[in-house]
């Protein structure tokens, strides 16, 4: 029996329709995903990314019935108080739900209350504060806990809510384009602190658009299209020039090198 078939199931869909006002933007959508099989989702915009975001992070409902199946942990209903034990998420504009002037360390810790803003009047045990330390010690943030978040650099807050995201220890750790508006310098640290939250035990999604952001420990990839699943399966066969140039509806040329992919427009 593979791993694939072995490994415990942390999310399910089966033959499901999201809409979203009068348009449907997953379409008989079906998938599945696995703890321990850190997965990569690219697809361009309005391809249902961010839908499948929302409801793997428990913030869309998806109505099932005997012949379409929507589970999250093995449950069909499942609150959000739950969730934040069991699944971290980051999006980059989540920086901007705290003020420029808390501490980064009460950052962290404020994943505790589930809140967001000031925790100053909060109270913290020692093992939530360990927690907290042990979280900013994987992302490589340990040395900011007495900064500010208004003078961390977009790379450090990115650094920060993955650490924020890890204070539960969850099993699964989602990633909405962590990249976003980093430059170079960020994007390599951040990818590193991705690659140490994997190296840790974490099972990963990365959404993206750039097929270069998946590192090498990530063996599976999933590509959306028009609210569908395009193309899935092992990155070496996922990762083609012909399946990249029809996902994005232009040629493109892959290389590899170290396990990293590649990819650029072609001729």
């Amino acid at each position: 029996m593979s791993l694939m078939s072995s490994a415990e199931i942390f999310f399910e869909m089966r033959h499901c329709h999201v809409w979203r006002g009068e348009t449907c933007v997953l379409r008989d959508f079906s998938v599945t995903l696995h703890h321990g099989e850190s997965v990569a989702i690219l697809g361009p915009n309005g391809s249902g990314k961010s839908t499948l975001v929302q409801i793997l992070t428990g913030d869309l409902s998806v109505e099932f019935s005997s012949d379409r199946v929507c589970r999250l942990f093995g449950e069909e209903l499942w609150s959000l108080e739950d969730l934040r034990h069991k699944i971290g998420f980051v999006a980059p504009e989540q920086a901007r739900n705290f003020d420029d002037d808390e501490a980064t360390m009460d950052v962290v810790l404020s994943a505790w209350r589930g809140a967001y803003g000031r925790t100053r009047e909060m109270r913290f045990s020692s093992r939530e504060k360990k927690a907290a330390l042990d979280a900013m010690e994987i992302t490589g943030i340990t040395p900011l806990a007495r900064r500010r978040i208004g003078s961390l650099s977009s790379g450090e807050k990115r650094r920060l809510l993955i650490a924020r995201a890890l204070v539960h220890r969850p099993r699964v750790l989602v990633m909405d384009e962590p990249t976003t508006a980093l430059d170079f310098a960020g994007s390599q640290l951040l990818m590193h602190c991705l690659r140490s939250a994997m190296a840790s035990g974490c099972t990963v999604v990365l959404v993206t658009h750039h097929p270069e952001e998946i590192p090498p420990e990530m063996t599976r990839v999933m590509m959306l299209k028009n609210g569908a699943v395009w193309a899935d399966g092992p990155k070496r066969k996922i990762l083609t020039s012909s399946q990249l140039s029809g996902l994005y509806d232009m040629p493109i040329d892959v290389h590899w090198k170290h396990g990293w992919c590649h990819a650029r427009g072609g001729a």
